[in-house]
């Protein structure tokens, strides 16, 4: 369980904002934090982490304190079971992709972990290859199992996916959340991808202007309901489940989920990921599938 209750100041394009949350974490939940540039994302993580400081607060993990202002208790970065991926893969140019996890290694730990990430990233086969031989898919998988190394208690992701293209950022997802419950990590997300989120998240918390504006399953953060009249959206298919004779479809338009009810053969052909035209008149939509 992860307690984290902080303020900070913060300068953002509009002016000075105040930085001022209080939220919990379950233990091994996924959580991703989402909201306009400068609203805090990033700082959350970098506070939770121990790379920055903050005014006030106090943070707990598991009952044990890292942070306490007014006990002036400040736990050192080294000293928190974390991992931090980032956006720029930040991985050693002059090592191989071995040695990369194996410089990650604590004194007198047990290497086998080294072939076991190399086997659940599948990154066997290039692990003599050095970073300059490698796509940026290839880097980021290198950059999350150096980070996994140490099996922290706690993975922090830092909008990882947001240089690499949508088909190996889909590939990316499914190797994050298979080494998520793999290892039962507690993973905080930062994305701007709601498709991404949907896929991914337990619980989403929006931030706006420094402030959670709301918080809950993806479900409940972005769907909307669809409003009656013509209308014509192009969206993408998030999710396809069916509910006794019926079939509900969450599918993405712009930055909102909506759910739209559907017969068995108004899916047929449909599949999570494809691109739809939504077109309606009254209360009966009709989905049709974008080649």
């Amino acid at each position: 369980m992860i307690t984290l209750k902080i303020q900070k100041k913060l300068q953002s394009a509009s002016g000075e904002i105040l930085l001022d949350l209080d939220f919990e974490i379950k233990e091994n939940e996924f959580v991703t934090l989402y909201g306009a540039s400068g609203s805090g994302k990033t700082t959350t993580l970098r506070i939770l982490s121990g790379l920055s400081e903050t005014d006030q607060g106090k943070i707990t993990v598991d009952n044990s304190t890292w942070l306490d202002t007014d006990k002036k208790i400040l736990l050192a970065p080294q000293k928190r079971k974390i991992a931090y991926v980032f956006q720029d893969y930040a991985l050693f140019p002059n090592m191989s992709v071995r040695e990369n996890l194996k410089y990650a290694l604590e004194k007198g730990q047990d290497q086998s972990i080294i072939e076991e990430l190399l086997e659940l990233m599948e990154l066997t086969q290039l692990q003599h290859q050095k970073p300059a031989q490698l796509s940026g898919g290839q880097k980021q998988r290198v950059a999350l199992a150096r980070a996994l190394v140490q099996k922290p208690q706690i993975l922090l992701l830092d909008e990882p996916l947001s240089a690499v293209d949508n088909e190996m950022r889909v590939k990316l997802q499914d190797y994050i959340i298979q080494a998520h419950r793999k290892y039962k990590l507690t993973t905080i997300l930062v994305s701007h991808d709601i498709a991404e989120i949907y896929k991914m998240s337990d619980k989403v918390i929006v931030l706006e202007n420094g402030k959670i504006s709301k918080h809950g399953t993806a479900n409940e953060v972005f769907s909307s309901r669809l409003v009656s009249g013509k209308f014509q959206f192009v969206g993408e298919i998030l999710k396809i489940e069916k509910e006794n004779f019926i079939y509900i479809v969450a599918v993405l338009i712009g930055n909102n989920v909506v759910k739209i009810i559907a017969m068995e053969e108004g899916i047929q052909n449909l599949n999570i990921g494809n691109k739809v035209l939504i077109a309606s008149k009254a209360f009966n939509p009709i989905l049709t599938k974008i080649d």
